[in-house]
């Protein structure tokens, strides 16, 4: 069975996960400049058509008062990380762009992500960012719970370990949206009316 030519609508929005200074400088399986250079031409396509970007980043307050808590055999940083961690590259944002600070893997947990993509009349996502198998795909799983339409920009998107990105193109997004490349995102959005 052929997959029909990927096209979208003005009711998109790009929604981009953690390509932030303290992930960009983590050890990924695909160089993360790579994938911020991706991410900027799909923030850029999404501008030039007038539909929104929306740059999604993790932080903690200074007391690390927010970070999770719960017992696990990996856990997660003991302190918060200083602010610039958190901080979005110049190269990447832009004025008017939605930014959203999550204190979790997912996106939409605890902040107003659903709220800004429905006030803009928005039913479809592209999703990419870093890393593939937590903060991209805890988002993309809760926005299919939520009924969005994804579409994932597979090379705009990196884990830090090859097999858990495999795993999570292979097996996950399948099943929940259209996995699809920077230049097919570009190209539908140019095809919009």
């Amino acid at each position: 069975m052929t997959t029909p030519a990927l096209t979208l609508d003005r009711g998109t929005a790009l929604v981009l996960i953690d390509l932030q200074q303290g992930i960009l400088a983590l050890p990924t399986a695909r160089p993360s400049g790579e994938v911020l250079a991706r991410g900027v031409a799909l923030a850029e396509a999404f501008r030039a058509h007038k539909l929104p970007v929306v740059l999604v980043n993790v932080a903690w307050s200074p007391d690390g008062g927010d970070l999770p808590t719960t017992d696990v055999d990996r856990p997660g940083p003991a302190a918060a990380p200083p602010a610039a961690f958190s901080e979005i590259p110049a190269e990447l944002a832009a004025l008017g762009d939605v930014t959203v600070t999550k204190r979790h893997w997912g996106a939409f947990t605890g902040t107003e992500l659903d709220l800004q993509l429905r006030r803009r009349g928005v039913h479809r996502i592209v999703l990419a960012g870093i890393s593939t198998s937590i903060g991209v795909e805890s988002t993309a799983r809760t926005a299919w719970e939520h009924s969005y339409g994804l579409v994932f920009a597979e090379d705009a998107t990196a884990d830090l370990d090859a097999d858990s990105h495999a795993h999570t193109f292979g097996k996950i997004f399948p099943r929940i949206g259209r996995v699809s490349s920077t230049a097919e995102v570009i190209a539908a959005l140019d095809a919009l009316r």
